[in-house]
């Protein structure tokens, strides 16, 4: 079993910054990729970012490309996202997930979740 408790949201202007960490217990995680993913109200679960475990390679969604940067400490059990350039549209909930085979896409195939951390941006 793999734990996830997320930690850092809050409320932001625009244009601002904010860093997201995720800590994980469990043994299994260092092998884990690791993903965010936000939702916003009446919205579905959006991939954000994942890193493999290796911290060599790591994936983006297209509305955070070259705003976001995903991050682990495996040595910390924790990952990061470093959020930029904030904008009302990232405004949702936030939530860390792992994952036992592979990086996906789709919120559906992650197999371990944290109960998230509400990111709100204010214009």
């Amino acid at each position: 079993q793999v734990q996830l408790v997320e930690s850092g949201g809050g409320l932001v202007q625009t244009g601002g910054s904010l860093r997201l960490s995720c800590a994980a217990s469990g043994r299994p995680y260092i092998r884990y990729p690791m993903g965010w993913f936000r939702q916003a109200p009446g919205k579905e679960r959006e991939f954000v970012a994942a890193i493999r475990w290796s911290g060599s390679v790591t994936y983006n969604g297209d509305s955070v490309e070259g705003r976001f940067t995903i991050s682990r400490d495996n040595a910390k059990n924790t990952v990061y996202m470093q959020m930029n350039s904030l904008k009302p549209e990232d405004t949702a909930v936030y939530y860390c997930a792992a994952r036992r085979d592979g990086v996906s896409y789709s919120s559906t195939e992650w197999d371990y979740w944290g109960k998230g951390t509400l990111v709100t941006v204010s214009s």
